[in-house]
This record gives C-alpha cells, structure tokens and sequence, in this order.
C-alpha cells in the first residue's frame, strides 16, 4: 500500500468551522427497527423521479422493487419493510414540497424478498455487468448529492478514468456517519473501492480522510495494507470533501468550468456508496436502509443510527431519546449544505447522511429582507471555486441572468463558505441556487423552444418532397 499525504497541499478559500462530531463520534453504528408506517418517497436521487410499481394493497417484502424509471439518470426504489401498501399519494419531502410516495404498514416481520440474491464474484465480471449489478441494487451518491452511482461509473469511451478517489473527508461539522464506517466497516468500504476500480477501468485507488480523524486513517491503512489503494491524510479545512477540491488538492487537476471529474480522469465517489455497493455484491439486498447520524445540542443521545428508509426524522430522533427541549431549526444533512425542515414528519431517504437540530438560540439570528454588502471582500476570500458570490447573489437578486452566467454561476457547489463567513447574514447560497434554478428553468424551455423548432422544419421538409 501506497500513502499519500495531502497534509502539504491547502485548499483554495474554505472555512474552519468547529467541527462539533464530539457528541457521537464515539457511538456506534446501531440498527433501529421501522416505525409502524414508512412513507418511501418516488424522488430519492438526481434525474427521473420513479414510477410507482405497487398500488393500495399489494404485498411486499425486504428489497422488493417498489419505484423504478425508463431513465438512464435515475435508480429504482425498493421496500425496507414487509407488510401491505395502505395508499400511493403525494407526502411531505426532506428536500421541500410534496412527492408522490408509497405507504407501506409494517408487519413487522422484515421478511426478505425471495428473489434476492448476490449478483456474483465481482473479479469475473465485465465493467458493464457490474454498472447494471450497481443499478438493480438502486445505489446513488450516498454523501448527500444521491447522484445515481451506475451513471457515474459509466464515462464516455473518450474519457478514461485512472483513478478512483473515494471520499471519507466528511467535512461538514457534526456528521459522523463516514467516520464510524470508517472505523468499523474498514475491510467493506475497500471491498468497494476495487469494485468501482473495476467498473470504470481506473489502476489507481485513493480513500482521502481528514487529518482530524486518525483514528480512521489508521483503521484504513490497516485494511488496505498489502492493496494497492492509497489513503490520504488531508489538512483539515472545509469543504475539503467537495470533489473538485479533493481532485485539485490529491492531483492537481483543475476541473474545467461546467466540466465533470471524469473530464480529467477521475471518478469520486463517497465512502457510504463504496459500502453499499460492497453490501450488494456479498448480501444480494439492495438500498434500503443507510446510516444517519442524528445530533446537535438539543438531542438527548446523539447517535449513529442504520435506518430504514421511509423512518420518519420524528422515530429516528425518538430512538436517539427525543429532544431535551424544542428545537429551534430540523436541518436533513449539516449546518453548511444541510436543508431545514418545516416537519419533523418527513422521511429519511438514500441522501439523509444526517439529522441536525439546534437550539433557539443557536438559530435566533435574523436575516435581512434585502440582501446587503458592505464590500467586504470576504466571500471572495472563502470561495473554493475563485467566484466572486456577493455579485452572482446580487445578480440573483436583481434577476439579472445573463450575467449569472458569464460569471460562471454553475460552477458554485453551493458549500456556503459564502455565506457563512459574510458580517451581514447576506443569503448568498439561496441567492445563488435561486439564479441556478432560473437558469435550467430559461435552458429547458430554449431546448423545447429549438426541438419544436427541428420538429416544425423536418416536416415542412418531407412535406416538400411529397408534392
């Protein structure tokens, strides 16, 4: 095994915020069982939502295929749960608004569906089997962006991947869930490294961890002793787990603006989604439980919890002992990328990595209900991408889109260094994803706008031939 070391390497811009995992680094991964009722929503993932493939009634068991989709970007949706389907209808959604999901009464039981089974030694297998094998076990980015996995383990023939960098930076404050799979599923989570190696042809393997989690680091070498793969000791600084980060801080490759990691060779893929994969391959069962990690300053027992999906945040915080008063802000993930919750009624999904709550007072500031900048300078200072956010969130603001885009607005990963370090509370993140969203919105209808266009000339064509 090979070391390297990203200790003599700093990333661009970025924050040092406290990174507060204290109160369960040092807890266990523990199982809990499903509430009576899970709610399994049909848009777990980027790309196509799925269709439902059950209706009020129906059986199901452990992994049965509940949702899936025609769509190439998209993954199909399996039950955590036995027992009956009690109605599909639209539910409340961790990521906002309402979405259609099944509703499935637990029978307690967990029997598993019959026709699972491992799909076979991975070393015999073709890339393209494996990618199909990833797809069937419905596994997405499990880091929080629940990008389907078997998409990105699929470049283009133009674009070969030498290398594989599998992220265990977990750099956002207060999450623990890499860190305990680190610690205590060593050997699994290198298992599915050399899969996705394989998958995308790359002959070199690389686990990047934070240099605040020794324990991890030491628990890696270990199981990577003798393997080929790398692990890396990277300074600790956040976002230092963002992929373009990793990829410039371990190569020096610079990611082009609007390009992808495998524009330069490389495939990124989180340490949960390694396990996961590694879990199909030996178990046969497919996604349908992940570890979350549910904490903050007003959670009785902050925990590392394996959850089934569709657990209400309310049953996973009971089993972590309920709250020690009410809380002041819910958020699904971390403090810095995570989403606030109106409702403690929603489900964990496959991009729960966390359950944060806080207190009143820890959420009591007030923010503006104009944007201000005082010109300070200090959003450029933290930008990891070199953007300048307090003009794309005033462009944003002022609805100014072509300009958004000449300033590169897509290339934000929206970590919130921006507005985390900015004296005046300026909203800057929900600025920005407010002007990317007008821009995909502006883009989808010229495409519609150009193929009714073909649509219109193709057949003013063939109608001319006809006469």
């Amino acid at each position: 095994m090979g070391r390297t070391s990203g200790l003599l390497y700093r990333i661009r811009g970025g924050v040092h915020p406290s990174d507060s995992k204290e109160p369960s680094a040092g807890k266990e991964i523990r199982r809990i069982e499903a509430p009576a009722t899970v709610t399994i929503p049909m848009r777990q993932h980027i790309g196509a939502p799925c269709v439902p493939r059950v209706g009020k009634g129906d059986e199901v068991l452990v992994g049965t295929v509940i949702g899936d989709s025609e769509a190439f970007v998209s993954a199909p949706i399996h039950s955590s749960v036995s027992g009956k389907v009690a109605r599909v209808a639209p539910q409340p959604h961790p990521a906002g608004g309402e979405v259609l999901a099944v509703i499935i009464e637990n029978d307690g039981s967990y029997r598993r569906d019959p026709n699972l089974e491992p799909p076979g030694p991975w070393e015999d297998m073709e890339p393209e089997r494996i990618r199909e094998a990833v797809r069937a076990a419905g596994i997405v980015g499990l880091g929080g962006a629940a990008f389907p996995t078997h998409v990105k383990l699929s470049p283009p023939g133009e674009y070969p991947i030498d290398t594989v960098i599998l992220n265990g930076a977990e750099c956002e404050p207060f999450l623990t869930s890499d860190y305990r799979l680190l610690l205590e599923e060593p050997d699994s989570v290198l298992e599915g490294i050399r899969i996705i190696m394989r998958a995308v042809g790359a002959r070199r393997g690389i686990v990047a961890i934070e240099d605040n989690k020794p324990a991890a680091i030491k628990a890696m070498e270990s199981s990577a002793r003798g393997s080929g793969i790398e692990v890396a000791s990277l300074r600790t600084r956040y976002p230092q787990g963002a992929e373009k980060v990793l990829i410039a801080n371990l190569l020096r490759r610079e990611v082009p603006s609007g390009g992808l990691p495998m524009h330069v060779g490389v495939v990124v893929n989180n340490v949960g989604t390694a396990h996961a994969i590694a879990q199909y391959f030996s178990q046969g069962m497919p996604l349908v439980e992940r570890v979350v990690t549910v904490t903050g300053s007003v959670v009785r027992e902050p925990s590392n919890l394996l959850v089934p999906l569709g657990t209400s945040f309310a049953h996973a915080v009971e089993a972590c002992g309920g709250f020690t008063e009410p809380p002041g802000k819910v958020i699904m993930g971390g403090p810095m990328m995570g989403l606030a919750q109106h409702t403690m009624e929603v489900p964990v999904i496959k991009g729960t990595s966390g359950i944060l709550a806080l207190s009143r007072e820890e959420t009591g500031y007030s923010v503006p209900a104009e944007p201000v900048c005082i010109r300070c300078g200090r959003c450029v200072d933290v930008c990891p991408m070199g953007l300048i956010p307090t003009y794309l969130g005033s462009y944003a603001h002022n609805e100014k889109w072509d300009l958004l885009h000449r300033l590169h607005i897509e290339d934000c990963i929206e970590c919130g260094c921006c507005t985390y370090t900015c004296p005046t509370k300026n909203p800057l993140v929900q600025l920005i994803k407010t002007g990317k969203a007008e821009l995909a919105r502006r883009k989808q209808q010229a495409d519609r706008r150009e193929a009714e266009r073909r649509e219109a000339v193709g057949e003013s064509g063939e109608a001319g031939k006809d006469e």
